[in-house]
């Protein structure tokens, strides 16, 4: 069983920082992949970042430089540092483990968290 619990959520003004959380358990070769996704009410959820615990990473192009995606695998925990935040990142953040094919396609995850809310104001 996979259990992914996110947190770190909440409303900041743009030009701010937050960094969430996504706390894992479960098999390890489903957790080995994990990524960051957010969905918009009404709109696809996207991906942001995938993390391995080969230390490998993997960025949307539309996040670089702003968003960093660590792993401590100690805690279990995976986290999306999110700077800069603009009002277009006000969304729905998710983790999900376990890609089986393109690691920021949501098609690719079958272990998804209940998400945490992220709002951006001006």
């Amino acid at each position: 069983q996979v259990q992914l619990v996110e947190s770190g959520g909440g409303s900041v003004q743009a030009g701010g920082s937050l960094r969430l959380s996504c706390a894992y358990s479960g098999y390890t070769y489903v957790t080995n992949c994990i990524a960051w996704f957010r969905q918009v009410l009404g709109k696809e959820r996207e991906g942001l970042a995938t993390s391995y615990t080969s230390a490998s990473t993997y960025y949307h192009d539309s996040v670089k430089g702003r968003f960093t995606i660590s792993r401590d695998t100690d805690k279990n925990t995976v986290y999306l540092q999110i700077n800069s935040l603009k009002t277009e990142d006000t969304a729905m953040y998710y983790c999900a483990a376990g890609c089986n094919g393109s690691p920021l396609l949501a098609s690719a995850y079958k272990h998804w968290g209940q998400g945490t809310q992220v709002t951006v104001s001006s």
